[in-house]
């Protein structure tokens, strides 16, 4: 017995030995744990390359500065929470007097994570004037409006087709593949997959109704 231990011991210590991630796996494990995220083998998603899972797609990414020193830069925004990151990009400026509005600058900033859809100025001007400057001035419909575009957890662009339940309550639907992602029907991605520090922040061209 004492004989057949040893080789089993033994035995282990190879395998251990060849294997590059064998003395990384508890650390793997305790960094999911912590988190509260699964790894690619846990959800059962293959691994995609680094370009795949983090670099921004669409048309409308094209407006976004690309001086790393501007506050609106993909390389800026990354660094600071959703908030902040937009209130940076002169793409969503509208976007951020609205939030401001609401009052919301806080619990979005400190969300541990989101997905928002985020929409760009010219989806706030196919509003009428005066409609828009109505539910800016009330504070509810606003808040119900906007907490509907936000989503929990960090949605890469393989997860986000399908349906969402928004922190107002109600349920968005994604459709789409890619880097073609239409919400609800209507809402165009223009300019997705951009990373904050708590958020992933995908650029729609129309502003999203929840149901009354």
């Amino acid at each position: 017995m004492r004989t057949i231990r040893m080789i089993t011991i033994a035995t282990a210590a190879t395998l251990c030995l060849g294997l590059a991630a064998c003395g990384q796996s508890d650390d793997a494990e305790t960094s999911t744990a912590a988190t509260g995220m699964a790894t690619p083998a846990a959800t059962g998603m293959a691994s995609s390359p680094a370009k795949a899972t983090s670099a921004e797609f669409g048309a409308g990414c094209a407006a976004v500065p690309t001086d790393p020193s501007n506050a609106g830069s993909f390389q800026a925004m990354a660094q600071v929470p959703v908030a902040t990151a937009a209130s940076g990009n002169p793409v969503l400026s509208t976007l951020v007097t609205a939030v401001k509005e609401a009052g919301l600058v806080d619990s979005l900033n400190s969300a541990p994570a989101l997905t928002v859809f985020a929409p760009a100025n010219d989806a706030f001007a196919k509003i009428p004037k005066a409609d828009l400057d109505k539910v800016l001035a009330d504070k509810k419909q606003l808040t119900d409006i906007l907490t509907y575009h936000a989503v929990s957890g960090k949605l890469t662009p393989a997860q986000l087709a399908g349906e969402h339940e928004t922190l107002q309550g109600g349920k968005l639907t994604v459709t789409g593949s890619g880097e073609n992602f239409t919400v609800n029907g209507n809402a165009a991605v223009v300019c997705g997959n951009v990373q904050t520090a708590n958020a992933t922040v995908y650029i729609i061209d129309t502003v999203l109704m929840p149901k009354s």
